[in-house]
């Protein structure tokens, strides 16, 4: 199996122009669902026998499949659909503390397959590519008999280096220098991209979630492993020189101490709070429901809310973004008071970076690193 255009590109003297169209039109089927051939003509400029013939080499290639419309009520043969095919996938992986979760994602962002591997103690560093590897061998015996796996992404809680996949420190799981990429490549045979998981989850949030269409957010995520961002300016994702953009969990919140805003701002703490030892984010969401009103749960929470209230403040301040999109626990804290808390977010913030600033829960919910991940898997894999 080719990428898209490969085959094409050997035959054609123009092979990289159509190559590039081949990815675009694949692309646009990704990001904005099923199309028609006519609305594949008007988005892309090109002309409609191109189109078809675009099509028809991504339809032969296994990339997406046609069909007929419904009935459309007017006069005249409909243009056929186009629609991303659900027999190639990519393995999503997202490590965490208490579990590691696998997913299989096709290019529709269907989830064809999903697993949860709960564990009672710390991944590691040399269990997680045998891990998945051998979940991706009993899937492709399986759920997944007969589909084609391309590439696998990875969602890292920690400093994952661009350059190679490195990762540098993921501080709560316990590696160091941990070259993930090469091993997860070396034990299944596949393309391997990883990433840090907040940015991950930032582009997942622009690219299909919350913060679809907007071009300039900030994404911070709350977890087991603590709090992590993403930065999206003008469209593109920000990693900085060594991709370690966007740590806003390590930032000291008192110059007279060592506390970094997730020792502050919690899951542990909102957790004990509770009175629970686990729980996932719908049973935290739940109990905090319930609780909302109890003395020690409302005063764990003002104080959280102060904290990540300044932390937020301040990067308005610095990136100036029209959006920031909380996940995971840090939706709970807002969601006890959304508009007071965004009144204290304005209210510590310059009056003008604050000015029409939307604060938005996540809205992919547990999928969002996942879908992140896959991103950056269609990526590593030349499809989109």
């Amino acid at each position: 199996m080719t990428e898209p255009g490969e085959g094409a590109a050997a035959k054609d003297a123009n092979g990289g122009v159509r190559a590039g169209n081949l990815a675009r039109v694949l692309r646009l089927v990704h990001l904005g669902g099923e199309q028609s051939r006519a609305q594949l003509t008007a988005v892309t400029g090109l002309n409609r026998s191109t189109i078809a013939d675009l099509v028809a080499e991504l339809a032969g290639d296994g990339w997406v499949v046609e069909r007929e419309p419904g009935p459309v009520g007017r006069v005249g043969r409909p243009s056929p659909v186009v629609a991303a095919a659900p027999t190639t996938v990519v393995i999503a992986v997202n490590p965490e503390v208490d579990a590691v979760e696998i997913a299989a994602i096709d290019l529709a962002r269907t989830i064809a397959v999903r697993e949860r591997i709960e564990s009672t103690s710390l991944l590691g560093a040399d269990e997680v590519a045998p891990l998945v590897a051998g979940v991706i061998d009993r899937w492709t015996r399986g759920a997944l008999a007969g589909m084609r796996v391309i590439a696998v992404g990875v969602a890292v809680p920690g400093l994952v280096r661009a350059a190679d996949g490195l990762v540098r420190n993921a501080p709560h799981l316990g590696w160091t220098d941990l070259p993930l990429r090469a091993s997860i490549a070396a034990a299944t045979g596949l393309p391997v991209a990883v990433g840090n998981d907040a940015s991950l989850g930032a582009l997942a949030e622009h690219l299909f979630g919350a913060a679809q269409g907007v071009d300039d957010l900030v994404y911070l995520n709350g977890g087991p492993s603590g709090i992590g961002g993403g930065i999206i300016v003008h469209g593109a994702p920000v990693g900085g020189v060594g991709g370690f953009a966007g740590e806003f969990g390590q930032n000291r919140v008192d110059v007279s101490s060592d506390a970094v805003l997730e020792d502050v701002v919690s899951r542990a703490r909102l957790l004990a709070a509770l009175g629970l030892a686990v729980a996932d984010e719908a049973t935290l969401a739940s109990a905090l429901a319930a609780a909302a009103d109890e003395d020690a749960v409302r005063a764990e929470c003002s104080r959280q809310r102060a904290f990540l209230a300044q932390a937020i403040a301040d990067a308005v301040n610095i990136l100036n973004p029209s959006v920031v999109v909380l996940g995971g626990f840090l939706a709970l804290l807002a969601s006890v008071d959304v508009e007071g808390f965004a009144a204290d977010v304005a209210a510590r913030a310059m009056t003008e970076n604050a000015e029409g600033l939307r604060i938005l829960p996540a809205s992919l919910a547990a999928d969002r690193l996942l879908l992140g991940a896959a991103e950056l898997a269609w990526t590593t894999a030349r499809v989109i």
